[in-house]
């Protein structure tokens, strides 16, 4: 089991960490919402709970609770700037379909 970061990700999360001045890495998770079933959470950690999986990649370290990461498994993180738009994008290889906007996914 394992989540990972492209190298434009961890640069992007590593410099919010600094500007943040401090964290342990950041939290990914999903949960229920959208059209299509689930959606993509983020957060900062400070703290590492008891249950957190965590994943070091591109020196950044990323927590997952053991709720999500039997949807987040082999999930890969990266930053994209397209225009004026930027943000994260996530290729899952679990989800079998979006919905119309991309905020939500089903597995």
């Amino acid at each position: 089991m394992a989540i990972s970061l492209t190298p434009t990700a961890a640069k992007h999360v590593a410099a919010q960490l600094q500007q943040r001045q401090g964290g342990l890495g950041i939290r990914l998770g999903v949960k229920t919402t959208g059209c299509s079933g689930l959606a993509y959470v983020l957060e900062f950690v400070d703290s590492q709970a008891q249950n957190d999986a965590m994943f070091e990649s591109q020196g950044v370290t990323v927590f997952v609770d053991q709720k999500s990461l039997a949807f987040l498994d082999g999930t890969v993180m990266d930053y994209v700037k397209n225009g004026l738009n930027e943000g994260f994008e996530f290729s899952n290889p679990n989800t079998k379909g979006e919905c119309g906007c991309g905020e939500s996914f089903t597995i």
